[in-house]
């Protein structure tokens, strides 16, 4: 497969899944025949949010109803998206019409008026504090790819990172305490963990053969599940679709990795916290393409 028919996604179907980590089993819980990703779980834990072909959606679980939710003008909005602690609200991130740089809004999950956060592109949202006052992103600025912070509602952003490469993924445990975040600073891309304040940052995965992506943390703080692709099938500052990939689930004290599941997927598998608010499962999404084996 060329690197044209990797992002070529017009024909992907999509299997939005759940894993127990209770009974180590992965349901199947809808297929759609076309591109979704990265479901956010709500906090009363009744449905999945995701993206699709520039909108968000959500997934009753019980009923199976699937609702748009009404971001306005904003619809086209990429993985990366995240929900207030309190459900309320969701921060997606979008890519405006000026010149198609994501940029980060706010809207009620009810539906309303978007509210641009982040004025500078591009800036892609990865978590929200528990206290629900802050987001945390990754943006470039000035050619480098940075771990920052803004205020929820606005206004001057805070650098966290510094390190020569890509930082990115970055979401707060459910205490406020940490920050869990991915960096390719020691050569392969691996999992990290910072206070919130971005002191005392710590490498928290050490593979030699893997590239470690976007370190979930459960909201008890106890578990982080990550995605993980194979050295040599990309570069290290790269996650593409269609590759067979890796979740691997680990102790919020490094301990323990072990792979859960061997899949077909990377882009939209499980960029953003999908974890259920009581800790024992998570959502994801595995792909395949329209009339081809892969």
């Amino acid at each position: 497969m060329n690197q044209k028919d990797v992002w070529y996604r017009d024909d992907d179907q999509s299997l939005l899944k759940i894993y127990d980590i209770r009974t180590g089993k992965s349901e199947t819980v809808h297929f759609f025949d076309y591109l979704i990703e990265a479901p956010n779980w709500t906090p009363d834990g009744k449905a999945l949010v995701f993206n699709s072909n520039g909108q968000i959606w959500r997934y009753a679980l019980e009923s199976g109803e699937l609702t748009r939710i009404d971001t306005g003008f904003v619809n086209a909005c990429n993985n990366d998206h995240v929900l207030s602690p309190d459900g309320k609200m969701i921060a997606v991130s979008h890519a405006t019409k000026e010149d198609w740089k994501s940029r980060i809004y706010t809207v009620p999950m009810t539906g309303g008026v978007p509210r641009l956060i982040t004025p500078l592109a591009p800036s892609y949202l990865h978590g929200w504090s528990p206290d629900g006052k802050t987001l945390a992103y990754c943006a470039e600025r000035n050619g480098e790819f940075d771990i920052y912070t803004i205020p929820a509602e606005g206004g001057v952003e805070t650098r966290l990172t510094d390190a020569p490469g890509l930082n990115d993924g970055s979401e707060y445990d459910s205490a406020g305490e940490y920050i869990w975040f991915n960096s390719v600073r020691s050569g392969l891309m691996q999992a990290f963990r910072m206070r919130a304040d971005g002191s005392d940052q710590r490498q928290m995965t050490f593979d030699t053969e893997w590239n470690t992506w976007f370190p979930h943390i459960s909201p008890d703080r106890t578990k982080v599940v990550m995605i993980c692709y194979r050295k040599g099938d990309v570069e290290p500052g790269e996650h593409v679709p269609h590759k067979y990939v890796e979740l691997r689930l680990m102790n919020a004290d490094g301990s323990g990795l072990r792979t859960l599941e061997t899949l077909f997927g990377g882009q939209g598998t499980i960029n953003v916290n999908s974890w259920s608010p009581d800790s024992t499962r998570f959502a994801y999404v595995t792909y395949q393409i329209r009339g081809k084996e892969v």
